[in-house]
């Protein structure tokens, strides 16, 4: 049986023939570069890295078929520690895959009783007591001690990873997980997110980091942070600073599109309503939702339907027809006096099945209940009040539920702050630059941010090895050596001191860097791979250089530059500076002439680097 054509047919089979040619060319690239050359010997750690709410579940169940077809016969599903996430999972397994033992997480008897005759896929929530029972299951059974196991880690950002590194412990989750992914033979473990930031950051030693990174494009109509975040901003934002009564538009919003979706022949519109973490919050929303809903049936014939047709006139659909604003109005009318509108809170406090939202018209209302797993059916409308002190880009980007597929671009409206959409485009623009550098093979992907945005909670990073590069500030050599200075001599010999600056490639700039050599006090490899970072995102990147020689320059006085050329470097605040001076060797250096660099990065960003060896910047 061929198991990855077998999955493809099902889906093809079900009319999505698009989505079955993108998950058959994510299998066989990561199976033709990742897999065909694994020894069955070793643990490998990998990370497969795709757009929030774009597919990745498709993509797992590929890379587990091709796997199959390539001599693995046991596999580990992970999902959140959520019951009905695991159970979703479980039965979207059993309904996609064939010819496998599909076990859930009280399956153990079954799974021991197939002896891996038929390959077994056991999908398991993270959850301490959960993965303590299989650790145990697959210690005594022997049966992965001969055999390679895959893991497939969905979300493997949250949970996974060791929270306990800064205390120098392991934290449960991630020692069951290490005692699963070793106890076998050999095995991969894929670790699987829309939000990588975290895996990035992992140290090699740590076993986390991962050996390689594959990004697989969101297929046709989706919308993801391309389409919100984009510059200029796009007619489907409305800065909450332009509304007098931004709940009141967001309900006139909301009717519209539903009344719209309805006649169409659509089941379902949802509106999504994101405070603050605080239930206090979430209920004074409710009220003020209510309030606003009950204003609308009161004047329904009055102020409610001219305001109603003002906003239905300005809907232009993509995916659905258009009916007469008379009709919409007297849908919109019956959804009102119905009372069909939902008003669902979704919090620690109250739970709520999908199956609230999967039909009719909703607007919920919740706070970190709304991350990861969570999926919004025909979400068009967002009401963005929520605003992080200490915000962190992966939380927030898994809090951006109005992602998908089954949006119509000309339907949709996020009401936001402005601070808060520049959060948002902040780090759409960092995504871009991660997938930029995936898509070009760099080895050593750098991450960065403006400063006061973290790339993700700290517990999980060690801090003994994770140093953050401050742009706009000048970094400089304390010792150090020219490979070969003559070398250096002729590249720098074009930029004379008749012009204070040149504008030059970065290129040229990494070309420089790279006869450079430097003890812990100054990583030039770090900053080399920030520079081929900005090149992925753009080939053809400047920055400015400036050359002095002859510089008769004490070593370790605390600064390199002279006051002008301080000043100088300085006026460039968007840019990479690269100055470069070529000392006299009087007064220390090694009592010899040598070229010593100094860089400024672009003012305002903080770039992060993993440093195996502990040194620092």
């Amino acid at each position: 049986m061929n198991y990855l054509k077998t999955y493809l047919k099902t889906i093809a089979d079900r009319g999505n023939v698009d989505l079955a040619h993108s998950i058959e060319q994510t299998a066989a690239e990561i199976g033709d570069k990742y897999i065909q050359d694994f020894n069955f010997c070793e643990h490998r750690i990998g990370l497969l890295f795709g757009d929030v709410q774009s597919g990745k579940t498709g993509q797992m169940f590929g890379i587990i078929t091709k796997a199959t077809d390539m001599g693995f016969p046991a596999f580990v599903l992970l999902t959140t520690d959520n019951v009905v996430l695991q159970q979703q999972t479980l039965e979207r397994v059993k309904n996609d895959l064939s010819g496998y033992c599909i076990c859930g997480e009280n399956d153990s008897g079954l799974f021991i009783q197939n002896s891996l005759m038929k390959p077994a896929i056991i999908v398991l929530k993270k959850n301490s007591r959960i993965l303590r029972l299989w650790a145990n299951v697959f210690a005594s059974t022997g049966f992965m001690k001969g055999n390679p196991l895959f893991i497939v880690d969905d979300e493997a950002d949250a949970a996974s990873l060791n929270t306990l590194i800064n205390r120098n412990r392991q934290s449960s989750i991630n020692r069951y997980l290490d005692s699963i992914k070793n106890g076998a033979s050999s095995s991969i473990y894929l670790q699987v997110t829309g939000t990588p930031q975290a895996i990035l950051l992992q140290t090699q030693v740590s076993g986390w980091h991962p050996y390689f990174t594959y990004y697989f494009a969101p297929g046709n109509g989706y919308l993801g942070g391309n389409f919100f975040f984009a510059k200029p901003k796009p007619d489907c934002i409305t800065y909450l600073e332009t509304l007098k009564t931004p709940a009141h538009d967001v309900v006139l919003r909301h009717l519209a599109v539903s009344a719209l979706i309805e006649l169409a022949g659509g089941n379902v519109s949802n509106c999504l309503v994101h405070p603050s973490v605080r239930q206090a919050s979430h209920d004074l929303f409710a009220r003020e939702i209510s309030k606003e809903l009950q204003w609308c049936r009161d004047s329904i014939d009055d102020h409610f339907k001219t305001e109603f047709s003002s906003v239905y006139d300005s809907l232009a659909p993509v995916k659905y027809r258009k009916a007469s604003c008379e009709d919409a109005f007297e849908k919109a009318k019956e959804i009102l006096l119905s009372n069909a509108v939902k008003i669902l809170i979704m919090n620690g406090k109250n739970s709520i099945a999908s199956e609230q939202y999967s039909t009719g018209t909703n607007i919920v209302i919740g706070g970190n209940t709304l991350g990861r797993g969570v999926t919004f059916p025909s979400l068009h409308t967002v009401y963005y009040t929520r605003t992080a002190k200490k915000p962190q880009a992966d939380t927030m980007w898994q809090h951006s539920r109005m992602f998908g597929y089954d949006r119509d671009p000309g339907l949709m409206m996020v009401y936001i702050d402005e601070p808060l959409y520049k959060l948002f485009s902040d780090i759409n623009a960092t995504n871009n630059a991660l997938i930029s550098q995936v898509e070009s093979g760099t080895e050593h992907i750098k991450i960065y941010y403006p400063n006061g945005l973290k790339p993700t909670r700290s517990n999980v990073l060690d801090e003994q090895y994770v140093a953050a590069i401050s742009g706009g500030t000048n970094y400089y050599p304390f010792y150090p050596k020219n490979n070969t200075t003559e070398q250096l001599d002729n590249l720098l010999a074009p930029f004379t001191e008749d012009e204070p600056v040149y504008q030059v490639s970065l290129r040229i700039m990494k070309e420089i860097l790279s006869h450079i050599e430097s003890d812990d006090d100054f990583r030039v490899t770090s900053f080399i791979s920030i520079l081929e970072m900005m090149l992925s995102e753009k080939p053809n990147a400047q920055g400015m250089l400036i050359v002095r020689r002859h510089r008769d320059v004490a070593q370790g006085t605390g600064a390199l530059l002279s006051p002008n050329d301080w000043a100088l470097g300085g006026q460039y605040t968007a840019s990479t500076v690269l100055t470069m001076y070529k000392v006299t060797g009087k007064k220390g250096w090694g009592g010899q002439e040598l070229w010593v660099p100094n860089i400024k990065l672009p003012n305002d960003l903080i770039y992060y680097d993993v440093q195996e060896d502990g040194s620092s910047i």
